[in-house]
């Protein structure tokens, strides 16, 4: 007679997505920069307008609101590669973002994508993140993602891997660039590295506090923890390099929170 040492429960439908997801990143050749970014500006911001107002801006809708500005100055950072050998150049930069929300009792990972955030305002993009969070059972990706985890493996991939050369069906179904933050689940510093399907995925790590001497005085400041992923078979490091040092820029300037403010608190 055994003793069980532990218990069985039904291996969740929805993480077969992830297992073909990780299946599919094997033929990546991906590359991670690992950044600090310099978010006290933009974090100050933020609570200033929630101690007036009550309202807390999305950061994650801030930092889609910077990344869609950049790339859309360098199409190549969201290209794919197609059956000839040719690379899409997309015109909106639809960027897939991940959730974490509640069903029948559970929490669960669901996926958003916010379409041409290079042509929205801060403003928009904060309203649709918190449109989806509270109605995130009837989006367009939750209900087909619960039909096609049903699907058998062979299946699944079999589809995924014709999706991933088709430019069109891609951008449809996976967003051209992904944005995912890990840093909200825990305190401190710190980098998430992503198995990553899109050519560039931005993981948002941690947040840390350090001491930064200015004007000859020194002040704590919060660095953003960010990862930096590339498909280096698209994308050279030095064209990578340029997108950083431009990304951390508009990040640290606090790109688009002051529009933001001045709108919802002259409303």
């Amino acid at each position: 007679m055994s003793d069980k040492s532990y218990q069985l429960v039904p291996f969740p439908k929805i993480r077969r997505l992830m297992v073909d997801g990780g299946y599919m990143a094997r033929q990546k050749h991906l590359i991670h920069g690992l950044v600090e970014m310099d978010v006290t500006h933009a974090r100050r911001m933020i609570h200033e307008h929630k101690a007036r107002t009550g309202q807390v801006l999305s950061f994650t809708a801030f930092i889609a609101a910077c990344l869609g500005q950049v790339v859309d100055r360098n199409k190549h950072m969201q290209a794919v590669r197609t059956w000839r050998e040719k690379l899409a150049l997309f015109d909106d930069v639809d960027v897939n973002t991940m959730f974490e929300v509640e069903v029948d009792g559970r929490k669960i990972i669901r996926p958003h994508i916010i379409r041409a955030v290079n042509r929205k305002t801060l403003r928009e993009i904060h309203d649709e993140i918190r449109a989806f969070q509270s109605d995130h059972e009837h989006g367009r990706e939750a209900k087909f993602i619960d039909s096609f985890v049903l699907l058998p493996a062979f299946i699944r991939r079999f589809f995924l891997g014709i999706l991933f050369k088709n430019p069109q069906m891609l951008k449809e179904m996976n967003g051209t660039v992904s944005l995912t933050a890990v840093g909200m689940f825990g305190n401190g510093g710190g980098w998430g590295i992503p198995v990553s399907n899109h050519t560039l995925q931005i993981t948002l790590g941690g947040m840390a506090e350090k001491p930064v001497l200015n004007n000859g005085q020194l002040e704590n400041h919060e660095f953003l923890c960010m990862t930096i992923t590339i498909d280096h078979d698209i994308v050279d490091g030095a064209p990578a390099a340029r997108f950083i040092q431009r990304l951390k820029e508009m990040v640290e300037s606090g790109y688009g929170i002051e529009e933001f403010i001045e709108r919802a608190e002259t409303k």
